[in-house]
């Protein structure tokens, strides 16, 4: 038997070492999962006011309507923080626009009501434009009014 192989035991041995590693390993991201279903995240005070903000994952797209070089991009994190999924930022097809939109797009209104109290923009600037090929929940267009934003 030649020095650098391995026994049958050593290999056993082995085997059940990386096998135990794997369950402790799986084990640790079941608990993980299963603890963001029972503590959801609510990262700011002003979100956790009002606890129906974050029950589900809201998907958005937001598009810059002010023509602020990277407006889009600042805002992400804080709308991250308020536990919405941003999955697009963007440009909108013009900046003039004055006052910021947030826009339905799967036709479920709570969903863009969530997001308008949550960042402070009034139900009148909430939109439906609803589209089966669109694949977000809403759409918020960021206007010259986002100093007055909470984000």
């Amino acid at each position: 038997m030649a020095p650098t192989q391995l026994n049958e035991s050593q290999k056993n041995n082995l085997l059940n070492s990386a096998i135990g590693f794997l369950g402790v390993l799986l084990l640790i991201l079941l608990a993980a999962l299963a603890s963001r279903f029972v503590f959801p995240r609510i990262a700011n005070e002003r979100v956790s006011e009002d606890p129906t903000l974050i029950s589900s994952v809201i998907q958005m797209q937001v598009l810059n309507g002010a023509g602020v070089p990277g407006l889009a991009t600042r805002y992400t994190g804080s709308l991250r923080q308020y536990g919405f999924d941003v999955v697009e930022t963007g440009n909108f097809d013009h900046f003039d626009v004055e006052k910021t939109l947030v826009i339905s797009r799967n036709g479920q209104m709570e969903n863009a009501q969530r997001v308008a109290r949550a960042i402070g923009v009034s139900e009148q600037y909430i939109l439906r434009e609803e589209s089966p090929d669109f694949y977000l929940d809403i759409t918020l267009v960021i206007g010259a009014d986002y100093d007055s934003l909470n984000l």
